[in-house]
């Protein structure tokens, strides 16, 4: 995880599917489904779906916050259990497996114990190959029948914060596009879809903090690949992966990926450390935490609760955070704002101040990507606050509406059929009318238990991944 309305050859995957043509409206490709938009053109899921209503099929699987992808009739989605890391294919008809491909790990990348997994980047698919990436072991792509064509392993990824990897592979014109951000030496990695290698790989030696997936964006008879990073935008030829272009100053932890739509490029960003959410002074950090009075705080100083979100700020990996560590989180907190920009395309160079569209600052999601549906941008934000934005000029339609399903949201808006569907973090998804001046609330249901995975769109069918089980909703089943 663009434009809402495509219809050019580039944007339609038209690949076979064991033997069969899958068409457009059958496909969820990737994160967010085609170039990572969250738009499914010409579908018509249920509306009031639910646990207990249009529920075509449910299976359990081991939890994992990956989402699932689709092809014909195969959904693929990434697994972890009793540690070990999988790819798995089910007939999306009816939900069984129809094969498992393992993948051997020597060690286990660091990852949040809560919100985690080593099995957190949703699988990529043409039809032919199924490429799957774990932070843990690098690419793996199977046919699909299962069959592994190659492996393309990869140094053990120490992600920024050592939250765990959080990126997607993308599969365009033959190659695979990986975000490698790292705490050192971080890239983007290109590599042929058919046989594994590298195509190339470009060093992104100021990017320590993303999370983001990576898109693809026209750029005269080519197209150029879009990375967020931390505190700059960058573009990037497809074929070379020279960089074109850097837009400064965006949030400084980017979970978030772009879109596009309307000829404009969306990216909004969130993270802590800015005046909405500002850093508390060392010293008062140091009184809350140093127990033992040492002047610096090691890990077992922390609740185990609390360890996840504070080791990002162990910069060096000594495991002790110290008054160095601190300044050097809160410089590149400085250097960064959190804001949503539009960026106009074919830029060269810095791009900062000559490519700018319109900029807004306020409503700003954490980890849920930004949805451009029909012609107006959408962003949901913790606290259950909705925000919908004119894209072509940036004038606010509504701000910081809020749902009624609060808290915390990691998956990210999708769109089908003049809906939205959001999900919250604690299991309430929400039904919302595209368009309008304010939010208006269509239909919500509770599914008990967390969601962190987007759902995808296919047809009259949607399917949703909570904390213990994959919901099939849509024709064939008793709905109603």
């Amino acid at each position: 995880m663009t434009m809402n309305r495509i219809a050019g050859a580039g944007w339609i995957l038209v690949g076979i599917f064991c033997g069969t043509g899958a068409s457009a409206v059958d496909q969820w490709p990737q994160f967010r489904g085609p170039n990572a938009s969250g738009v499914a053109a010409g579908a018509h899921p249920p509306l009031n779906l639910s646990p207990g209503n249009w529920v075509a099929w449910q299976v359990a699987v081991p939890w994992s916050p990956s989402s699932p992808v689709v092809w014909g009739d195969r959904l693929y989605l990434t697994t972890y259990t009793e540690h070990q890391l999988e790819t798995r294919c089910l007939d999306r008809r009816d939900g069984k497996t129809l094969w498992t491909g393992l993948v051997p790990v020597d060690q286990l990348e660091v990852f949040h114990n809560t919100d985690g997994s080593p099995a957190a980047s949703t699988p990529a698919t043409d039809g032919k190959h199924i490429v799957s990436y774990f932070g843990s072991f690098g690419l793996v792509c199977h046919d699909p029948q299962g069959r592994e064509l190659w492996r393309h392993p990869l140094p053990l990824a120490i992600s920024g914060g050592s939250y765990g990897s959080g990126t997607s592979p993308v599969i365009h014109e033959g190659l695979v596009l990986l975000n490698r951000d790292q705490d050192q030496n971080s890239s983007l990695l290109a590599v042929d879809v058919k046989t594994g290698k590298t195509a190339w790989e470009t060093s992104r030696p100021d990017a320590s903090g993303s999370f983001g997936t990576p898109i693809v964006w026209p750029r005269g008879k080519g197209w150029e690949v879009v990375m967020p990073g931390s505190v700059r935008l960058k573009g990037y030829d497809l074929k070379t992966g020279r960089e074109n272009w850097l837009f400064d100053g965006v949030t400084g932890f980017s979970c978030t990926t772009p879109v596009v739509g309307d000829g404009l490029l969306f990216f909004a960003g969130w993270s802590p450390g800015k005046a909405d959410s500002p850093w508390p002074a060392w010293e008062i950090f140091l009184g809350r935490y140093d127990k033992n009075h040492d002047g610096e705080i090691t890990m077992d100083e922390f609740s185990p609760a609390e360890r996840d979100y504070v080791r990002g700020l162990d910069v060096n990996h000594d495991g002790k955070i110290t008054k160095s560590d601190y300044e050097q989180v809160q410089a590149r907190a400085v250097q960064s704002a959190n804001l949503m920009v539009a960026v106009r395309p074919d830029g060269v160079g810095d791009i900062t101040a000559t490519h700018l569209a319109w900029k807004f600052e306020k409503g700003l999601p954490y980890v849920p990507s930004p949805l451009f549906y029909d012609g107006v941008v959408y962003l949901i934000r913790d606290g259950g606050m909705m925000s919908a934005f004119e894209a072509k000029t940036g004038r606010p339609l509504y701000s910081q509406e809020r749902l009624e399903a609060q808290g915390s949201y990691y998956a990210s808006p999708v769109a089908a059929d003049g809906r939205i569907y959001v999900a919250s973090l604690a299991g309430k998804l929400t039904v919302v009318k595209a368009g309008g001046t304010k939010p208006e609330t269509l239909h919500q249901a509770d599914f008990g238990e967390r969601i962190l995975a987007t759902p995808a769109i296919v047809g009259n069918w949607l399917y949703l991944r909570t904390q213990t089980k994959l919901y099939a909703f849509g024709a064939g089943s008793a709905g109603r």
